[in-house]
């Protein structure tokens, strides 16, 4: 190559560097074109929905960086809870609304809450609006209904809550569910929710498929749903189910609430199933052997068993032995020596007693049981504690027509009749000698340990003045005393306290006397002559007469003054005319 053509090359170089150099900034300067431009279109519009940063929090604001020239602002109270804390963080991705540039300090104005309500109103066309299904949180209480947070707030009347809705809404709060819309009033900002409709729909769906399945002696699993002073209803699969209160345990049970309540799960036997009518009957018990098959082989009489007390009667008291058998304490079996009225005089349910049985009857599901023979009866000691002729003292718990009751030991009262008060008293009634609460002294006469009784007497503490009479009031004795009663056939005249003795109407006089009333009066003293003594009786015969004639004869002796032939002394003449009375 000639020196020319070198020379013409080194001055060519330095204008392609330039043109390389030109060439390499149009490039340079297209491509920042092209990436301000795409920069441009990435920039968010007003209207705009956008995830931005939070890069700052005050106390009025909170700074959000959406990729713009300038930070946004929200306000800070968009982001607060009902107790008014802020819920983002520094570093945390939110949504926000575009809603204009920047104010006078620069920042984009952005906001939370309309963001969300776009996106609500999104999700419901994307759900398909009335009719569409959408899921939400239960956030808040209003009246009539609660608060559905969907993106939006949406209304969830009360009555579409739940299948049965109930008075408590609080429980629903905070609860994630599916909803189906009701109604959509985008203008006015309004959204109507139905829980309740889906539920129906979809337990129509199961109640389909639950009656193509469902038969008799099949075990179920069910919710109870209602209770009922009769039994219970229980959902099986879309379908209610009657549980009655007998079908719930082998025991007895007097309202299904003192077993199950309101949204138990249990796995329940379908007894009856009418598809026509759709009635089912249900069963719990029927789940579980009947205890009540072999119970005989369990239990023996005589055993000593514990159980807790499960309901009271004017009867007795029902005793749980195990689940599903109980026994019977009646009242007649609870105490040796109380008169038990009624079983919580006793006993309260809940009670954990021992008792004894006392028979079994499989049959008739029947087991009784005996509280008082967990004790030794105290009857059966009695006699040793108290021999026949034994003295006590007691107070009197009891008066009645045909005696007085005298407490001996706590429970144990003794009797003493009316025929044992006195032996010479003619008593009417207790009440004219004794008053209740009174202390007194008395024998024993007699125990029945069998029959539990114990029999007193008080008459008995002394002896028996008749013992005495035969000696006292031999025949011819001249006796003096008080009428007491007059009747019709003679008077009546106690010679001694307590003793009385009889004359005749036909021995009052030596005349005939028709009748004995208006020949004595009560009160009057009489003396009379004994006749007669009936100690088996308990009788005297006395006689008037026989003391007028003997006095008279005495008299028409010693007027005579032969006193050697006649009789010799005033008994012999009495002695002479009681034979002349006998003979007659």
């Amino acid at each position: 190559m000639s020196n020319d053509s070198m020379q013409h090359r080194k001055n060519d170089a330095p204008i392609r560097r330039f043109k390389d150099i030109d060439d390499e900034h149009e490039n340079a300067g297209t491509d920042e074109f092209a990436e301000l431009f795409q920069d441009s279109l990435r920039q968010p519009k007003v209207g705009d929905v956008v995830e931005g940063t939070v890069v700052q929090i005050t106390q009025d604001f909170v700074m959000v960086d959406v990729g713009y020239k300038s930070e946004g602002c929200v306000h800070a109270e968009e982001f607060m809870d009902e107790d008014g804390v802020v819920t983002v963080q520094v570093g945390d991705k939110v949504k926000v609304l575009f809603q204009r540039n920047e104010n006078a300090k620069g920042h984009l104005v952005l906001s939370k809450r309309k963001a969300e309500q776009l996106i609500g109103w999104d999700r419901i066309a994307e759900a398909g609006g009335e009719g569409g299904i959408i899921e939400g949180k239960i956030v808040a209480k209003v009246k009539g209904g609660l608060t559905v947070d969907i993106g939006l707030p949406a209304f969830l009347p009360a009555s579409q809550v739940d299948l049965r809705p109930g008075a408590n809404l609080d429980r629903y709060l905070g609860q994630t569910y599916r909803f189906r819309i009701l109604k959509v009033n985008r203008k006015r900002g309004n959204v109507v929710l139905s829980r309740r409709v889906l539920m129906e729909e979809e337990r129509g769906h199961v109640r389909e498929q639950t009656l193509e399945t469902l038969e008799e002696g099949q075990i179920r699993e069910g919710i109870v749903k209602n209770l009922t002073d009769y039994g219970a209803f229980v959902d099986v699969g879309g379908v209610d189910g009657l549980l009655h209160v007998t079908d719930m345990s082998w025991g007895k049970l007097n309202h299904p609430s003192e077993m199950i309540k309101v949204g138990d799960k249990l796995n329940v036997k379908v007894l009856k199933f009418d598809p026509s009518k759709g009635k089912i009957s249900l069963g719990l018990k029927q789940t579980v052997p009947d205890p009540w098959i072999d119970v005989d082989k369990r239990y023996n009489v005589g055993d000593r068993i514990s159980g807790k007390v499960v309901s009271l009667m004017e009867y007795g008291a029902f005793v749980a032995l195990e689940d599903g058998v109980e026994g019977l304490i009646h009242v007649s079996e609870m105490s040796w020596t109380k008169r038990v009225r009624h079983p919580s005089e006793i006993l309260t349910v809940g009670d954990q007693v021992e008792t004894v049985i006392l028979g079994i009857d499989p049959g008739n599901r029947r087991i009784s049981l005996g509280l008082k023979q967990t004790e030794q009866n105290p009857w059966t000691v009695l006699e040793e504690r108290y021999p026949m002729g034994t003295k006590l003292e007691g107070q009197i718990k009891n008066i009645t027509d045909f005696g007085v009751f005298i407490g001996v030991e706590d429970g144990i009262d003794g009797l003493v009749h009316v025929s044992d008060i006195s032996w010479t008293k003619r008593i009417k009634h207790p009440g004219e000698v004794f008053t209740k609460g009174q202390t007194i002294q008395a024998v024993v006469l007699n125990i029945d340990p069998a029959n539990e009784r114990l029999s007193l007497g008080i008459k008995q503490l002394s002896p028996d003045p008749w013992s005495l009479v035969p000696e006292k009031y031999k025949a011819g004795t001249r006796v003096k005393g008080k009428v007491s009663s007059v009747t019709d056939f003679g008077v009546f005249v106690e010679i001694e306290d307590g003793i009385e003795g009889l004359i005749h109407v036909s021995e009052l006089s030596q005349e005939k006397v028709p009748s004995a009333k208006g020949f004595a009066n009560v009160g009057d003293e009489m003396e009379a002559v004994v006749l007669n003594v009936d100690t088996q009786e308990r009788k005297i015969a006395l006689s008037l007469k026989a003391l007028q004639i003997a006095i008279e004869k005495e008299e028409m002796q010693g007027y005579l003054g032969s006193q050697n032939e006649s009789f010799s002394s005033f008994g012999e003449l009495l002695k002479g005319e009681l034979n002349k009375n006998n003979n007659a």
